[in-house]
């Protein structure tokens, strides 16, 4: 295996991890934007009014996208194992 295969399975490694994860981060930092927004017009802070609508929003994105994150982690694997096949 050359130093050309294994960069590039680094970087396909790399792009599944950051298109797999990116939804549940930018949902969960959009919301705690949009709450530490509202605390900080309101002067409340609890630390349950950040925590509830964070996990309800992940738990939303992940029923909504989760199928597509499989899928983009089923088709990863496969390149792997194909890689390995090519191996030997």
């Amino acid at each position: 295996m050359s130093i050309g295969q294994v960069m590039q399975i680094i970087q396909a490694a790399m792009v599944t991890v950051l298109k797999v994860s990116a939804p549940v981060l930018l949902i969960s930092m959009a919301v705690g934007l949009i709450i530490a927004v509202l605390q900080a017009a309101t002067q409340i802070h609890e630390q349950s009014v950040v925590f509830v609508p964070k996990l309800v929003a992940i738990a939303v994105i992940l029923v909504i996208m989760g199928s597509w994150m499989m899928e983009n982690m089923k088709d990863f694997t496969y390149y792997i194992f194909d890689q390995i096949v090519k191996l030997s």
